[in-house]
């Protein structure tokens, strides 16, 4: 090999050497040597005969190379003086500039690590890609790597969730460096979750419409880049100090939760870009190569699945790699710990459309080592032929489960309603079936109750307070007429919609409140709360929040007395939580075989046909453990009006289910949803005993 120093022309050389693979902008390239001032550029554009990179050397000095090599789609080139911190921007080779480079839109890189934002002509920005260093001290820091059974998932918006809070700075309240103040990590820790699930931290843009009406993509599911963080979520500071410092914030936060045991999964939009509709502006994919970056139909018209104007095509090698190039990315830089896919079946439709549980990014997913024990979750539904799939994807993955959350809103509030109007309810066989994990819903697809995300609320949707405040959506402050949101809400207002100064509705609330959160956090599955339902947030109806970054959807830290009653009711369900899986095998309750599931009527005797059925039964009780654990829980429901009396379940009734240990049939009631929500706890019962179970209300006992 020619030694370069002593070797000008072979120096030459090497500086023109490029490779199609890594993607990107890369200063090191496996099976090249390193060529400082040098980096590798590599592009997919399939579209484009030819491409050549705009770069800034110097503030305003803007240079171009063209990227002399090709090869299936794929150009890329050996370019100089394109260092870090640079910003950058491919377009088509031969094509006439619109201006001078840096004030029109260049087209973004993919795989671009940094994404720079600036203002552009009346209301519409423009974006460059920018060359980042990805170097960070991680310490000792580590992943949690918590056990599916013991996670409990807290869905958060990194801006929301401190914007108001009074305990941190001022100028970290909304970013990433106020997420992972000591002040947040800690109220998280002492509420008992284990891990949060952010909304969209991938850069995000705003949809014209939004523009025009002064309001923005609060949520963020309309991704422009895969790989760069979202610059407004870092601090002033580090947004003036450029995208390097951004990634650093980012990584910090997801640092300090880590040290603090909690693990970090993104939500994550790979189903659709922020490039909307055909006849938007090509900001990145849709100039590089828009037939093969999106579905379309056989007369070339976008075939659109996700509601969003466009469908990224998954039949397409280079879209899945784009994707799981993106996910090791997150994992291997920022040490993310899971992912939740929005709109998933869309990542999982062969050619034709259809969705196929064996599809090369399933399959690709599973075989990865980088993102083996890694937390995979579907959102399982999109708006395409045969969108809903839940219980339909393949082991190793989790499904949000909108089953468990309608079910559960059925039970104790519609059902509610219904009754309070004369009429009758639903029975307790669906929610029986929420409680013990869907398991029926999984089994189909080989997996267990562990891979149900029990969700009663979301970010869409609305607050586990306005579910019993509100019958209908209040989404005027979108600017759509209130036409946008869900009409289907399944919520119960207890008389009056909205506020109201009576007493008796404001307690049956509260009480209807600690129910859903009680089966929330009591099933077996995972659990996940939306951040503030802890606090009884709300969002005054609204049920579409997307743009809001107001303080409408932002989490209120000014608690009342009945806020601080909701906080500390959770708290005492988590921990309780904990304490019983801490009694139970390591396998509990994965493995079915050493699970046991023991359903009695109000009489204490075991729940016979015809009750599951009649919508008259509203009282179940359920004793759950295993038969090498340490203790077992019973919980008791009644979801009528009226106090209900019950014999708690026997010696006779339990006989050989090993659910309890022989000879010990006594029963110490933990816990009641009724008025103060813990009335009567620590009391002690023997099996055989009544007990009387007050109207609308969930009670827990150790037995």
């Amino acid at each position: 090999m020619a030694d370069l120093i002593g070797d000008p022309q072979g120096q030459a050389a090497a500086r023109r050497v490029s490779r199609p693979f890594p993607l990107g902008v890369r200063n090191t390239v496996p099976g090249i040597e390193e060529v400082p001032g040098t980096v590798n550029v590599s592009v997919y554009a399939p579209g484009l005969p030819a491409v050549e990179i705009h770069f800034e050397k110097a503030p305003g000095v803007w240079a171009s190379e063209p990227l002399g090599e090709s090869v299936a789609g794929i150009h890329h080139g050996r370019v100089a003086g394109l260092a870090y911190g640079a910003r950058y921007g491919f377009w088509p080779q031969g094509r006439e500039l619109p201006g001078e480079p840096g004030s029109f839109q260049l087209l973004l890189d993919p795989y671009g690590r940094g994404i720079d934002e600036v203002p552009g002509e009346g209301d519409v920005p423009l974006f460059f890609s920018v060359h980042v260093d990805s170097a960070f001290d991680w310490g000792s820091s580590r992943q949690p790597h918590t056990p599916w059974r013991d996670t409990v998932i807290y869905e958060a918006h990194v801006r929301g969730q401190t914007m108001l809070h009074p305990d941190i700075p001022e100028d970290l309240r909304g970013t990433y460096a106020g997420f992972g103040h000591p002040v947040m990590v800690d109220y998280l820790r002492r509420l008992g979750v284990t891990a949060v699930e952010l909304l969209p931290v991938h850069f995000h843009t705003d949809e014209e419409h939004l523009r025009a009406l002064g309001l923005t993509n609060y949520w963020g599911y309309n991704t422009l880049g895969f790989f760069a963080p979202h610059t407004e979520y870092a601090t002033r500071a580090a947004r003036d100090a450029g995208a390097k410092a951004v990634q650093d914030e980012l990584k910090g936060m997801i640092r300090s939760l880590h040290e603090g045991g909690l693990e970090v999964i993104l939500d994550v939009v790979y189903n659709h870009t922020a490039e909307g509709k055909k006849d938007q502006p090509a900001l990145s994919w849709r100039g590089l190569g828009d037939e093969r970056y999106y579905r379309h139909d056989g007369e070339g018209r976008y075939v659109d699945t996700t509601g969003c104007g466009n469908t990224l095509d998954f039949s397409e090698p280079r879209v899945i790699q784009l994707a799981l190039d993106s996910l090791r990315y997150w994992v291997q830089e920022y040490q993310v710990d899971g992912f939740r896919f929005d709109l998933a079946p869309a990542l999982c439709r062969d050619a034709d459309g259809r969705f196929d549980r064996r599809h090369p990014f399933l399959i690709a997913l599973a075989a990865d080592p980088t993102l083996n024990g890694i937390k995979l979750i579907a959102e399982p539904w999109d708006i395409g032929p045969d969108g809903w799939q839940t219980g339909n994807f393949p082991p190793g993955w989790a499904d949000w489960n909108d089953r468990f959350r309608d079910t559960t809103r059925d039970f104790w509030l519609r059902d509610q309603a219904e009754l309070a109007a004369g009429g009758t309810g639903g029975s307790v066989a669906r929610l029986a079936g929420s409680l013990a994990g869907s398991a029926d819903l999984f089994a189909g697809s080989g997996r267990t109750a562990l891979s149900s995300i029990n969700l009663v609320t979301a970010h869409d949707g609305f607050t586990l307070a306005d579910l019993t405040s509100y019958e209908r959506k209040h989404n005027e402050a979108n600017g759509e007429d209130n036409r946008d949101g869900s009409n289907d809400n399944r919520s119960y207002n207890h008389g009056v919609e909205g506020p109201t100064d009576d007493e008796r509705i404001n307690a049956r609330r509260a009480q209807s409140a600690r129910n859903v959160m009680t089966t929330l956090l009591m099933s077996l599955g995972v659990p996940m709360l939306t951040a503030g339902d802890e606090l009884g947030r709300t969002q005054h109806g609204n049920n579409n929040a997307y743009c809001q970054d107001s303080p409408l959807a932002w989490v209120h830290w000014n608690l009342d007395a009945d806020a601080e009653q909701m906080l500390a009711f959770t708290r005492t369900l988590l921990s309780l939580r904990r304490y019983f899986l801490a009694s139970q095998p390591y396998r509990f309750p994965a493995d079915a075989r050493g699970t046991s599931l023991l359903w009695f009527d109000a009489d204490g005797q075991p729940m016979p046909q015809d009750k599951w059925q009649d919508p008259g039964t509203r009282v179940v009780q359920l004793l759950v453990g295993s038969s090498a654990g340490e203790l077992s829980g019973l919980l008791v429901l009644n979801g009528s009006l009226e106090d209900a009396e019950i014999v708690l379940p026997d010696a006779e009734a339990l006989r050989g289910s090993g659910a309890v240990r022989d000879g010990d049939h006594s029963y110490e009631l933990l816990l009641s949803t009724a008025a103060g929500g813990q009335a009567g706890a620590g009391g002690q019962r023997r099996g055989g005993d009544k007990d009387i179970l007050p109207a609308n209300s969930v009670s827990l006992y150790r037995a």
